[in-house]
């Protein structure tokens, strides 16, 4: 398959088997009695084009659904246009997806300061947002947005995880934080401040933003060596991790260093040189590909069967594992809804997921949501990295406690 990362549809095209359609259905504009059309957008390009993986990973899955029968006999039709991580584009490609392609429902959409730019449309247009690959906390709010839904565990979350870890091991630490210019990491921002509380002030010596189209953030972490900084936390997406990382090196600094979960595949590792991240930390909820640890865990050796036949050749690594778990789930959503293939219903769907397992993730992490609880996934663990995989260190923590 020849695919424009420019502007591209991806549809899964593989017949139909043996299982029958429903007869009798109740539909929105995406759907039939043969065909649920679901869209995505993706950075095929652009300063986060290393997580246009997502949407090559779920065109996979999707076409894999479909040559097992589809769900509940109908085929999926998977349509992901390119964004290039520019907001302004999104609003774009989502009002296409929308308006034209008349799209069931929007799903696993990358980006904070993206999703940000559709929220709104989106939930006027009543179509469901589903499993956005953000963490912001301001997506996991029904009351204010009840058509949309996160995928990934909250970010402010994350940073008081961060913050507790430092309270506990690091307690006179200084603290530097590289965040990007947006909701994404100024969440991070907030829940290290919020959980170091009256500490904050003395703690975090240097607090500095970068743009996304920065075209390097040297001079950021050349400053936040220079106020002192001992532990350094990276708020940041895989392009600017890795220049961190690098710049660190080469600067033969070696501050304890918290990098986002969104960052963590060994690909954003590898060009830092992985022996020099050795020691950095995070906080998980899904299995890191090529970890020797999961070789006999049941979830991981069906996701390798599927990266095997329908992705060979391609990266496995945490943005194909995240993006699997994600189309399990939406899976799972569409199958719930049964013969309603109504919006409202789906959305009731999403909200009514009890103890999925969607293969990839942490032992003891499933997804749970409800009508007033949008975060599929409130469950992580803290992880340090070897020098060639991350090790899980302590226990499951829950971040809705934290």
């Amino acid at each position: 398959m020849t695919i424009d990362r420019r502007d591209f549809t991806i549809a899964s095209l593989a017949t139909l088997g043996g299982c029958p359609a429903w007869a009798q259905g109740k539909y929105d504009p995406g759907a039939s009695n043969s065909e649920i059309r679901i869209g995505s957008i993706q950075p095929y390009s652009g300063p986060a084009s290393l997580y246009g993986l997502t949407g090559t990973t779920q065109e996979a899955y999707f076409r894999m659904i479909n040559e097992r029968g589809g769900i509940n006999g109908r085929k999926v039709t998977y349509i992901s246009y390119d964004d290039g991580y520019s907001p302004a584009k999104t609003i774009e490609q989502a009002r296409k997806l929308v308006e034209s392609d008349k799209v069931l429902a929007l799903f696993c959409t990358l980006g904070t300061a993206t999703n940000a730019a559709i929220v709104k449309y989106m939930n006027s247009k009543q179509v469901p947002h589903l499993f956005l690959l953000s963490g912001a906390a301001k997506f996991a709010d029904p009351k204010t947005h009840p058509w949309t839904m996160p995928w990934m565990p909250n970010y402010v979350a994350e940073g008081r995880a961060y913050a507790k870890d430092i309270l506990k091991n690091r307690p006179n630490a200084k603290v530097g934080v590289l965040y990007q210019n947006d909701d994404f990491g100024r969440d991070y921002l907030r829940g290290l401040e919020e959980a170091l509380g009256d500490k904050a002030k003395s703690m975090i010596v240097a607090r500095l933003p970068y743009e996304t189209t920065d075209p390097t953030v040297d001079s950021q972490l050349v400053n936040i060596k220079f106020a002192g900084a001992d532990v350094l936390v990276l708020a940041a997406v895989s392009k600017f991790v890795t220049q961190a990382l690098r710049k660190t090196a080469e600067m033969n600094w070696s501050p304890t260093r918290y990098i986002s979960n969104t960052a963590i595949s060994i690909d954003v590792l590898k060009p830092a040189g992985l022996e020099k991240v050795r020691g950095a930390l995070s906080a998980a909820y899904m299995k890191e590909p090529g970890d020797p640890q999961w070789n006999d865990d049941a979830g991981y050796k069906v996701y390798v069967d599927f990266m095997d036949k329908y992705m060979p050749g391609q990266p496995r690594n945490n943005v194909t594992a995240v993006a699997y778990g994600a189309a399990v789930a939406i899976a799972q959503v569409l199958r719930q809804s049964g013969d309603d293939l109504t919006r409202v219903n789906v959305m009731k769907q999403a909200a009514n997921l009890k103890n999925l397992d969607v293969g990839m993730a942490l032992p003891g992490i499933k997804v749970n949501t409800g009508p007033s609880d949008y975060t599929p996934f409130s469950e992580v663990q803290l992880i340090e990295f070897t020098g060639e995989y991350w090790k899980r260190t302590g226990p499951v923590i829950d971040t809705l406690a934290l």
